[in-house]
């Protein structure tokens, strides 16, 4: 692969390298990835095994617990290979992010072994009634990525008590995420997508089962057990990142696509390869800056949060609303650099052939992620303009 953003290969020991060796595999598979709309599980043991998954997993239990730029770095490169592997790899790490929540014995049962696999949807689409032990769980999540290659799954929750819904302190509706083994979920095949149709998002279910409450954590009401200045960051800043890091990655990989694309192919008629046209010398040159700015930012506002973070205190409202534009931001300027790829790629480009095709379609469900779609602009912009906001999504 030509024009990585980063070179990876020291970072989380032998992760990184190990990482970098899947990288031709990862690409040379994304077609096959992409018809099976799921991560070849295969493929996705491999990753596990290259510690992929572990990222953000605390020290602990056996996870690299990386600074959030190295997770980022490490998500990209994957990206870069293929979008899809890169989401995967993305929800896995944000998932275990519950560890740092949970005692140290469910935390290990659920996340320890190196090569585990997890996943799972925050949106509190399903209804726990508590049991005083235990919950009793039922729902239905969409957007379980990668899960078919889980061990664990977690599911958002609405959590009643008595058959009333409990609420936090400012009135708001009481929801935690609960893990559970996948073997107890129906999946079901509702992945039939216009982008990212290898991460195997579709749906599942479950029904009346029973969850001990310290498998469960409140990512709003709850504080991390572990005290390492990863769980201070904001967890849907890292959320955020991972979605980001994703559309870079594979925004970077189109660009660099279509450059030797230019530089080999003859405009019809002229004998004169593409790069020599002025046109799209402009246009080459215009993304490569507007990408180049959104990496920058992007990592100015994780150094600067992570900064904080090793800190005494919290990280500012302002760090925390920056990181969660420069990820929004970020993710939108891909989105723009896959379409000039795709449209300078030509009539070629629309083909099944053609990978900027993929990247095109990918790109444009990534600004659909809620961590990372317009909205978020209106949540950074009313902290900038100091007004109030609900800091527990920001």
């Amino acid at each position: 692969m030509a024009g990585l953003q980063y070179d990876i290969s020291g970072i989380g020991g032998d992760t990184g390298a190990a990482i970098l060796k899947l990288l031709p595999e990862i690409a040379d598979r994304a077609v096959e990835t992409e018809q099976a709309r799921r991560l070849p599980s295969d493929l996705a043991a491999k990753m596990a095994d290259a510690g992929a998954f572990n990222l953000s997993k605390p020290g602990s239990i056996g996870g690299l617990e990386l600074p959030p730029l190295d997770f980022m770095q490490i998500i990209e490169t994957i990206a870069e290979a293929d979008a899809s592997a890169g989401w995967c790899a993305m929800i896995a790490v944000t998932s275990s992010l519950g560890a740092a929540y949970m005692d140290e014995s469910p935390a290990a049962e659920i996340f320890g072994p190196d090569d585990v696999i997890t996943g799972g949807v925050f949106a509190p689409m399903g209804k726990a009634e508590d049991k005083g032990d235990h919950y009793l769980l039922s729902g239905q999540w969409q957007w379980g990525s990668g899960s078919a290659n889980c061990s664990w799954l977690g599911g958002g929750a609405m959590i009643f008590k008595d058959g009333e819904l409990q609420k936090f302190d400012n009135g708001a509706p009481y929801h935690r995420m609960l893990f559970f083994p996948a073997n107890d979920a129906e999946f079901i095949d509702s992945w039939h997508v216009a982008g990212m149709k290898g991460t195997g998002s579709g749906d599942f279910s479950v029904k009346d089962i029973k969850i001990p409450k310290d498998r469960s954590v409140s990512f709003v009401a709850d504080r991390p057990r572990d005290s390492g200045a990863l769980y201070k960051f904001p967890l849907f800043g890292l959320l955020a990142l991972g979605v980001s890091s994703v559309a870079l990655g594979n925004a970077r990989a189109a660009l660099e696509e279509i450059k030797q694309i230019a530089i080999t192919k003859k405009t019809p008629g002229g004998g004169r390869s593409m790069a020599q046209r002025a046109t799209v010398q402009v246009e080459i040159a215009r993304v490569e800056a507007q990408l180049g700015g959104a990496f920058a930012f992007l990592e100015s506002a994780v150094a600067k949060a992570w900064q904080e973070a090793q800190g005494e205190g919290d990280i500012s409202p302002e760090s925390r609303a920056q990181l969660r534009l420069a990820c929004a931001h970020a993710t939108e300027v891909s989105a723009d650099v896959c379409k000039t790829a795709y449209t300078l790629g030509g009539g070629s480009a629309v083909y099944s052939s053609s990978s900027l095709q993929r990247r095109f379609r990918d790109a444009h469900v990534a600004t659909q992620h809620i961590a990372t779609a317009p909205a978020v602009f209106e949540l950074a912009g009313r902290v900038l303009l100091e007004q109030p906001v609900d800091m527990a999504m920001l």
